[in-house]
């Protein structure tokens, strides 16, 4: 979460755009609020001319070259409309009761904010995609019976195939009460069946999946509980080496407790105590944990090269809120990058001997393009131009743009191209939280849609172009011949239910009803979730994938799929860990559009090993078991 930094001197530019004079008029303001500043009107008057002069946002940076596969002679603007592709609010209709509830009782505690993540996932192996929401709890020292509680931190709907769900937590062995956060789901265990990490404040959990829809917590004895002072968030499972075990990639946020919240005291001029950003609380390291392959896990954290120290301070650095699993030199070994919140993010290397070299700063992936870090939330990967170029997309805090970080002709080197293709000026003002890539009109181009809304309930008064609750955001891949790439979709196209306000989290994807397209859910804080139902009617062609390795990794997480159709080659990760405290479905799916032959489909399994695929038919879900 960034903080508006307030500046003064020098006279404003004469006859600045309209809306960069309210996004530093509103920086500011919001500024001088959070620190309770009295000054006398003469000096207001001084520093908000300054303020403007400042804060305008600086000129677009010059276009950086870009290198496709087949790049295009000319360069078109883009005049194809979206196409229309109507999401239904079918949250009630499902059978969704679930109500997020963060605790808050009127001190206005940090963690209240952050919301708690879902996934969409597979529990009990019968083809389709069931939830899990986790849910907030009261905090322990608040003991007012009038508080209402959650009846569990825990969540799990099962889904009858067609898009219908049961609540299934009663007897499932899930039923606890902390104060979740986050959840990662993968067969740690290779036994066939999901498992769930969930992340919190004050410790993590462990659940086994037994089968037959009963969990067991086996957090003590694998060793991943962390400790009682952690606040910890994004989390994913990955192969670090390579053995067919996964391996466990955990963030934690910053130092944090109810005394030291109260400490920072941060206050709105006009509305009393507020929600502050992070900046006076101090970073937190990572956790990173080897799986032994008997059910317990070894801390690697500090030897594996992830904890990254202050050069001056010698304190944590990171502030992390999401981590993306990804192989980004396309050595065959998983690396991570590490969105941070008001701290540059990080980019660990796999070594390929069981530690990470730390190179965000000169991959171009640690700050934005003027050297500034951000408020970093969610994160994204994906080749979203159907080429060798990978996207890293990352959700930053209002009045920053959004990240679009591109690969380009050298290897390891990345460039912020979010303005240039479409995302970046259309997203500013939202404060962004999920974010990920998905094909949601199957026409084999990877389209992008953010979660938005804003910390305190009461910004408007302070902040004139914020809003407590905020739209989502959905941008069209028009396909990387056209430039921008992303268009900004409208109601016109989608339908008014995709793009109502509401304090926006998390954000994941899957296909609930088997019709071959992907269905949203979005999360908020203190209030419901919106589960979106995809009906379009476009008669395009699909397939989806569900892969399976062997005896190791069995969930194939890391796996890519590529399939290649009218002579293009669309590439997809095997990574349900995706945007903001959450998980999307592990199976991958390729939108056709209109072709009806697809010319072929391999498979790298996560060992390094490549598997052809027989030529399968369309329009169906294909399961793939490595050889």
């Amino acid at each position: 979460m960034s903080d508006p930094k307030p500046n003064s001197t020098p006279p404003p530019p004469p006859n600045p755009e309209p809306q960069e004079e309210l996004v530093a008029n509103d920086d500011a303001a919001i500024g001088r609020a959070l620190k309770g500043s009295a000054i006398a009107v003469a000096v207001l008057g001084l520093a908000a001319a300054g303020a403007f002069f400042l804060l305008k946002p600086k000129p677009a940076p010059a276009p950086v070259k870009k290198t496709e596969l087949s790049a295009p002679t000319t360069v078109q603007s883009t005049t194809v409309p979206a196409p229309t592709t109507p999401f239904t609010d079918i949250t009630a209709a499902a059978g969704i009761r679930y109500q997020h509830f963060n605790g808050a009782y009127g001190d206005k505690l940090l963690p209240e904010t952050m919301g708690g993540g879902a996934a969409f996932l597979d529990f009990d192996n019968d083809q389709d995609q069931d939830i899990l929401f986790v849910n907030g709890a009261q905090w322990p020292w608040k003991t007012d019976p009038s508080t209402p509680k959650p009846p569990s931190s825990l969540i799990l709907y099962r889904n009858d195939g067609r898009g219908t769900f049961t609540d299934v937590t009663s007897g499932s062995g899930l039923e606890s009460s902390f104060y979740g956060m986050g959840t990662a789901v993968g067969d740690f265990d290779n036994d066939g069946l999901p498992d769930l990490f969930i992340t919190g404040v004050g410790g993590n959990r462990l659940f086994k999946n037994l089968g037959q829809g009963k969990f067991k917590d086996v957090t003590d004895s694998s060793g991943v509980r962390g400790l009682a002072s952690d606040w910890t968030t994004g989390a994913a499972w990955a192969d670090i080496d390579n053995d067919g075990r996964l391996d466990l990639f955990v963030c934690n946020y910053v130092r944090w407790s109810k005394e030291i919240d109260l400490e920072v005291g941060y206050k709105l001029v006009g509305v009393g105590r507020a929600y502050g950003p992070p900046m006076n609380f101090a970073g937190s390291f990572p956790y990173l944990y080897r799986n032994n392959g008997d059910g317990s896990f070894t801390d690697v954290s500090a030897k594996s090269g992830v904890q990254v120290k202050n050069s001056s301070t010698g304190v944590p650095t990171a502030k992390s809120m999401a981590v993306a699993p990804v192989d980004l030199n396309n050595d065959g070994y998983i690396d991570f990058v590490v969105a941070n919140d008001t701290v540059q993010n990080f980019v660990f290397l796999n070594q390929k001997d069981g530690s990470f070299k730390e190179v965000g700063a000169v991959s171009g992936i640690a700050f934005d393009s003027y050297g500034n870090t951000r408020g970093a939330m969610g994160i994204d990967t994906a080749w979203f131009r159907n080429d060798k170029s990978l996207g890293i997309t990352i959700a930053n805090f209002a009045n920053e743009m959004a990240a679009l970080y591109v690969s380009q002709n050298q290897p390891m080197s990345f460039a912020d191209e979010a303005i240039s293709e479409g995302i970046g000026p259309a997203g500013r003002l939202m404060l962004k939280f999920g974010v990920f890539f998905f094909d949601y009109d199957l026409d084999g181009r990877l389209d992008l849609l953010t979660c938005n809304g804003h910390l305190e309930e009461e910004i408007n008064k302070v902040q004139q172009s914020q809003q407590y609750r905020q739209s989502a955001q959905l941008f069209w891949n028009s396909g990387f011949q056209r430039s921008p790439c992303f268009t900004p979709v409208s109601t016109p196209q989608v339908g008014k239910d995709l793009f109502e306000p509401i304090v926006g989290r998390g954000s994941a994807y899957g296909d609930i009803d088997g019709d071959g397209d992907l269905d949203v859910l979005l999360l908020q804080v203190g209030g419901k979730p919106k589960l979106l139902r995809n009906d379009q009617k476009l008669n395009h062609h699909w397939l989806r994938v569900k892969l399976v390795g062997k005896q190791s990794n069995r969930d194939a997480i890391g796996a890519v799929a590529t399939l290649r159709v009218q002579g293009q080659s669309l590439a997809r990760q095997v990574m349900p860990t995706r945007s903001y405290l959450s998980q999307s479905e592990a199976i991958l799916t390729f939108g056709l559009a209109a072709s009806t032959q697809i010319e072929s489909l391999s498979i790298r399994w996560p060992n390094g090993t490549t598997q052809s695929v027989p030529t399968p038919p369309i329009d169906q879900l294909l399961v793939v078991e490595e050889r």
